[in-house]
C-alpha cells in the first residue's frame, strides 16, 4: 500500500528532473509524476514557468537561478539546500533546464548527495541542442553529412584549460555536427578557432529560446557567424549548431533568416 501523498519519504531522496528546453509539452510522463509528488522544488532560471503548473499547490518552490553571464545562485548553496531538505524528509526535486547530465552540473550534485547518504534518481529531459535542431527542421546526424555529434560548452569552468576550437574543427571536418551550448558571448573566439579547421562556407545556425513561442534563429556561413549575431540581435540563451546537416535547409546564404515570425 502506498503512503499518503504528504507522508515523508522513508529514506532521504532527491530527484534530478530534466525539464527540457522550455516547452512544457516536451516533459516526459515520468518527469511530470516527479514534479507532482515533490514537496520542495529547486528550480533553475531556464526552466519554463509553465512547467510549474504540474507542481502541487502547497509545494515550496525555490528559484535557484543559473544562467551564463548573469548573477547565479552559488552551486554549493544549492547542493547544501537539497541535502538539508531531503534529510528533513521532504520530497525534493531539482528541476533543471534541458537534461541534468548535459552541462547541467548534474554529476556534481549526484556526487554531493550520495556523499551524504542520500538516494538520487535522475530523470532525463530533452536537451536544448536537440530541440534547437528540431526547431530548424534538421537532424543532428545524417548518413550523408554527419555520422556523429559533439556536444561542447562555449563557457568552460573558470580556471580550466581553454577549449581547443581548432582541434574540434578538425574533428568536425571528418563528419561530425558541433552543438555548442553557452557560446554566444565567445562567438568571435569560437569562429576564429573553427575557421582554422573548417571551410569558411560551413553552415552555422544560432537558435535562441529553442522550443518556445519566442524562438528565433538564423543561419549563415561560418565566416559570417559573429556579424550575423550582431545583425540579427541574437543572444543567450542560445545554441550554436555547426555542420553540413544544415545544408538540408533552404539555400544557405549569409544571415538567411529562418525565424518563426517570418515563417
Amino acid at each position: 500500500m502506498n503512503p499518503p501523498p504528504d507522508a515523508p519519504s522513508p529514506r532521504p531522496r532527491v530527484t534530478l528532473v530534466g525539464a527540457g528546453p522550455g516547452d512544457p509539452e516536451l516533459l516526459t510522463l515520468k518527469a511530470i509524476r516527479a514534479i507532482r509528488a515533490a514537496t520542495v522544488l529547486l528550480v533553475d532560471d531556464l526552466v519554463g514557468r509553465e512547467v510549474l503548473r504540474y507542481a502541487r499547490r502547497h509545494a515550496r518552490i525555490v528559484d535557484v537561478g543559473k544562467r551564463g553571464g548573469c548573477r547565479s545562485t552559488p552551486q554549493d548553496f544549492i547542493e547544501r539546500l537539497m541535502a538539508t531538505e531531503a534529510l528533513k524528509g521532504e520530497r525534493v526535486v531539482r528541476l533543471k533546464g534541458g537534461d541534468p547530465g548535459v552541462f547541467g552540473r548534474g554529476g556534481e550534485e549526484v556526487e554531493h548527495l550520495r556523499a551524504h547518504g542520500i538516494e538520487v534518481e535522475v530523470i532525463n529531459g530533452i536537451t536544448s541542442g536537440l530541440a534547437a535542431a528540431t526547431g530548424l527542421g534538421v537532424p543532428l546526424t545524417h548518413r550523408d553529412h554527419a555520422h556523429g555529434v559533439i556536444l561542447v560548452t562555449g563557457h568552460p569552468r573558470a580556471g580550466s584549460t581553454p577549449l581547443d576550437w581548432r582541434r574540434l574543427a578538425t574533428t568536425a571536418a571528418d563528419g561530425y555536427t558541433l552543438v555548442i551550448y553557452m557560446g554566444v558571448a565567445q562567438a568571435a573566439q569560437i569562429q576564429a578557432g573553427l575557421l582554422e579547421g573548417l571551410p569558411p562556407d560551413t553552415p552555422v545556425a544560432v537558435v535562441q529560446h529553442a522550443s518556445l513561442p519566442q524562438q528565433r534563429h538564423a543561419v549563415a556561413p561560418l565566416a559570417d557567424l559573429q556579424a550575423m549575431l550582431q545583425r540579427e540581435g541574437l543572444g543567450s540563451p542560445a545554441v550554436i549548431i555547426v555542420g553540413n546537416v544544415l545544408r538540408g535547409l533552404q539555400a544557405v546564404q549569409p544571415a538567411a533568416r529562418l525565424s518563426a515570425a517570418a515563417a
